[in-house]
């Protein structure tokens, strides 16, 4: 870190919570790419790599012609990344590297470079998010594109309602802004690429979610409950949900997923603007 302006991820980074996003890359990876519309030979920068699924997934996508490079700031998950890519050998189809997307850290000859410069629930976790997406304008080649998928989290909806979930919910939402982020940027995308000097071109939806008997529910179910308990510690500190009225809210829903009327909706908002200089 070079300022004390960083970002703060409320889940940190412990086995459970990698297995919950392993398994979210599972869920969500394929939509995002088909989005994004490669179609080969792009030079890609992905801010906010994680553990590099997506990452190695574009890379596949722009195949041997094009160059993806990955950012990504826990020490943690760049190792995790790195050692799944070994895994599959794919080490060798992009580049790792640790950094932090609040001060962007590129070779002088890599700026202004990039086709594509994409970033996914980056923007909610840091302090500054045009800070975080006028660096990914200037990534990008004049008439490069600019890419941001990230979360609205007032649109979550499950019905019939868990009880207690909803109260649960809006203390986690209190987590993000006690820590000074924005858990409601998805509404912003546009507005942040505008700000930037990248003209919007798209502005839309990415569907996550389920019903009972689809086959799928058990994992957004599953999904949302870790979520909720690896941020418990962030959650009670900020005083407005104890411990049990938590637990009855999580065990509530881990039974609602097993309604025959049950239906889940979340969607991250997906924005694209394009360098025009």
């Amino acid at each position: 870190m070079t300022d004390e302006r960083h970002s703060r991820y409320v889940h940190g980074t412990a086995p459970e919570e990698q297995r919950r996003l392993s398994l979210l890359n599972d869920l969500l990876n394929e939509s995002s790419l088909s989005a994004l519309g490669l179609f080969g030979g792009e030079r890609v920068l992905d801010v906010g790599a994680g553990l590099g699924q997506l990452t190695r997934a574009i890379a596949r996508a722009v195949g041997p012609a094009g160059r993806v490079i990955g950012i990504e700031r826990s020490v943690e998950q760049i190792a995790e990344a790195r050692r799944l890519a070994r895994e599959d050998g794919e080490e060798r189809m992009l580049d790792l590297r640790a950094g932090d997307v609040m001060n962007l850290d590129l070779a002088p000859g890599e700026w202004g470079s990039f086709d594509v410069a994409h970033a996914r629930f980056i923007l909610e976790h840091v302090p500054e998010p045009q800070r975080v997406v006028s660096a990914m304008v200037r990534a990008v080649r004049p008439g490069g594109r600019v890419v941001l998928e990230d979360d609205d989290h007032d649109i979550l909806r499950l019905w019939p309602e868990p009880p207690g979930l909803y109260d649960l919910w809006r203390a986690y939402i209190r987590t993000y802004e006690k820590n000074g982020n924005d858990p409601y940027v998805g509404r912003r995308l546009v507005a942040l690429l505008h700000a930037a000097g990248a003209s919007p071109v798209r502005n839309d939806w990415l569907f996550f979610g389920g019903c009972a008997g689809d086959g799928r529910l058990d994992l957004f179910v599953n999904n949302l409950t870790v979520l909720l308990e690896g941020a418990r510690d962030a959650i009670l500190a900020a005083g407005t949900i104890d411990g049990p009225r938590f637990d009855s809210a999580i065990a509530a829903t881990r039974a609602w997923g097993d309604r025959p009327d049950a239906s889940f909706w979340f969607a991250r908002c997906w924005a694209e603007g394009i360098r025009s200089r």
